[in-house]
């Protein structure tokens, strides 16, 4: 019966301690998988902002390329004005701002010359002489006429540049705001892109922290399973062990009772008990069937 006692009371504890570690390993289960949903939230949080960065990562990268597709052409436009100024600098050069007065000087003198031929009496000598003077005068007005209306051609050409050039200027400057523009642009959403960069970076850490708290619970709380697993295995032990005794005390009690009932009803026993049923029925006694 000690040993009983002992058993049950063993049992008894096994089975408080089997549900105490049930107990805390649900609880454990409970607090990782809460853990675990705040981390998958974070998760989904930081895939939020990293949508968001990419798209102004790419609205950076679009500015970008505006900024740069004005700002060759810019560059285009201000290289071919320098380069009209500069042919500009080199018509300059071969103009001659003396002949058109110099055209009309050599006019006046071959007019002079001619006037001179025709209203003076001149020796044969003198006019050959001065026949040859109006010839080379002639040639001379002549060249100079062809170098002044090359230098006007020369001049239209070099005004007509100016415009070109106050026009190219123009668009320069025009494509230089928008490139100024994009910039701006691109700067904004780059901020915006390295903002975000940040906020995902702090998340990607709290992420690593909430993964690293979640798999240390979840270690504790493998663990207990561990136990419950081994107290359980424990109390099949016990309860089989006093089972057993049972079925054991119960047949010991059978094989004494059939002992005993073997006795009960052995000739020796049976014949003694004849003979004392006779003797108290002659006495006027009664018979007991107990003996």
């Amino acid at each position: 019966m000690y040993l009983e006692r002992i058993k049950l009371e063993q049992l008894r504890n096994a089975e408080k301690k089997y549900q105490m570690l049930i107990q805390r390993r649900n609880e454990l289960n409970e607090l990782a998988k809460m853990v675990r949903e705040e981390r998958d939230l974070l998760v989904k949080r930081k895939r939020e902002l990293m949508d968001e960065m990419n798209k102004y990562k790419e609205l950076r990268n679009k500015a970008v390329e505006e900024m740069k597709k004005h700002k060759e052409l810019r560059n285009q436009l201000q290289k071919k004005a320098k380069e009209l100024i500069e042919e500009r600098r080199k018509g300059k050069k071969v103009i001659i701002k003396s002949l058109p007065l110099r055209v009309e000087e050599v006019k006046a003198d071959l007019q002079m010359l001619e006037y001179k031929q025709e209203t003076t009496p001149l020796t044969k000598e003198e006019e050959d002489k001065i026949i040859e003077e109006i010839r080379k005068k002639r040639e001379e007005y002549e060249r100079l006429k062809r170098e002044l209306e090359k230098q006007k051609q020369i001049e239209v050409e070099l005004s007509e540049k100016e415009k070109t050039i106050d026009d190219l200027f123009k668009k320069a400057n025009e494509e230089h705001e928008k490139v100024l523009k994009y910039y701006q642009e691109s700067q904004k959403y780059h901020e915006k892109f390295v903002q975000l960069f940040n906020e995902v970076a702090a998340l990607i850490n709290e992420i690593r922290k909430k993964h690293e708290e979640y798999m240390k619970i979840k270690g504790e709380a493998d663990a207990v399973h561990k136990k419950v697993v081994e107290m359980r295995s424990k109390i099949i032990s016990i309860r089989e062990e006093n089972r057993r005794k049972r079925e054991e005390a119960r047949k010991m009690i059978e094989e004494q009772n059939i002992r005993a009932l073997r006795e009960l009803y052995s000739e020796e026993k049976i014949e003694k008990f004849t003979e004392e049923a006779l003797k108290a029925l002659k006495k006027g006694g009664k018979i007991s069937l107990i003996g």
